[in-house]
């Protein structure tokens, strides 16, 4: 076998988005044991970080080895009993998915739909909190199937009066959008760590408030999920750790140095700069005559997903742009397969030279 020489491409689908060149040199650093006290360090400050990022004070935030849906499995696990009653709000492919994941919980799901590119008004996230009266709730804060972005801003507190834990799905909103975590009141989030945060995927942080951890204190059977069990989890992220699971050495590396990237930045000029860039890729879509597929109400910077224009094959452009330009860019999901292009500007990624010399290409691919 020879060694492999991947092409350098420019990653402008919906993740993994391209890595700042420091995640992937601290990639290449000396490896240590998982229980080594100098890597026992990193992880400590790496869960310092994720706390500031995430901005919550949850004792019990981490990084879970494995994707973003390891982070969607690890809170609906412990979060849920056979039998509970949750509620998922969907407006797209990802909140479909929350739903099938709490089923497979052996919740007692229901799901209240929105159209894909919309988002929920909260008169319809009262009314079904109110009728269904759930333990759980669910809703993804920036769907990454359609562009739209949930506002979070009062869901919390709406969820407290009913006594429902909310259940935030973060993986393409955290570092690229304002998420507040302790002020919004959520109670458990996850996230990926190959997103807005500028990382390879593999690690996928999660938080859970006082509220959401005493539940899964109060279970009446252990958690399925031994590997995913967050009180268990807990005992290897401390200063006196207990062995778990052999911990993705490396990949922590990657992720203390994208946090550190992050907090150096600064979160209010991270997010400035993704609307900013975002700005410049909008008006450039919109003068080659391409329409968004979101309602402008709840348009994101990280994902925008464009109408595919009758007479063009979806394949065929995107071949174009990645085999002649080496741009990548993401297909429709579900329904809106063949229907649109997906566009990521996240992390390191989101740039103006990479908007200009998007926008470049794809105007030559459409002529």
């Amino acid at each position: 076998m020879k060694s492999i020489q991947p092409p350098v491409r420019i990653l402008l689908g919906p993740g993994p988005s391209e890595p700042h060149p420091d995640v992937l040199q601290a990639q290449s650093k000396p490896m240590l044991g998982h229980l080594d006290p100098v890597f026992m360090q990193i992880l400590l400050e790496t869960q310092d970080a994720l706390r500031k990022v995430f901005q919550t004070r949850n004792e019990h935030t981490l990084a879970v080895s494995g994707t973003g849906m390891a982070g969607m499995e690890c809170v609906f696990a412990n979060l849920i009993e056979p039998g509970d009653k949750v509620l998922i709000c969907a407006a797209g492919f990802f909140g479909e998915r929350m739903g099938d994941i709490a089923k497979r919980s052996r919740a007692n799901v229901e799901v209240v739909r929105a159209t894909w590119g919309t988002s929920f008004d909260q008169e319809a996230i009262q009314s079904a909190l109110a009728q269904y009266q759930p333990k759980v709730m669910g809703i993804v804060h920036a769907e990454t199937s359609t562009g739209a972005c949930q506002p979070l801003q009062d869901l919390g507190r709406l969820c407290q009066t009913h006594n429902t834990l909310l259940v935030v799905d973060a993986v393409t909103s955290l570092a690229t959008i304002p998420l507040k975590v302790d002020e919004w009141q959520i109670d458990a989030v996850y996230s990926g760590s190959q997103k807005g945060l500028g990382c390879p995927p593999g690690l996928a942080p999660v938080s859970m408030n006082e509220r959401a951890i005493t539940k899964v204190r109060q279970r009446k059977q252990p958690v399925q999920s031994y590997y995913l069990d967050i009180l268990e989890l807990m005992k290897y992220w401390s200063s006196a750790p207990a062995y778990h699971h052999t911990a993705p050495i490396t990949s922590f590396y990657a992720l203390h140095e994208g946090l550190k990237l992050v907090l150096q930045e600064g979160l209010e000029t991270r997010w400035q700069r993704h609307q900013r860039n975002w700005q410049a890729l909008k008006s450039g879509l919109l003068q080659l005559g391409l329409k968004l597929l979101t309602d402008e109400s709840c348009q994101m910077p990280a994902l925008t997903a464009v109408e595919i224009p009758s007479g063009i094959d979806d394949l065929t452009i995107r071949k174009k742009l990645l085999n002649e330009y080496g741009i990548e860019i993401g297909g429709g999901l579900g329904p809106l397969k063949g229907k649109i292009w997906r566009i990521g500007l996240m992390g390191y990624g989101s740039s103006i030279q990479n908007v200009e010399k998007f926008l470049s290409a794809m105007q030559k691919c459409l002529n």
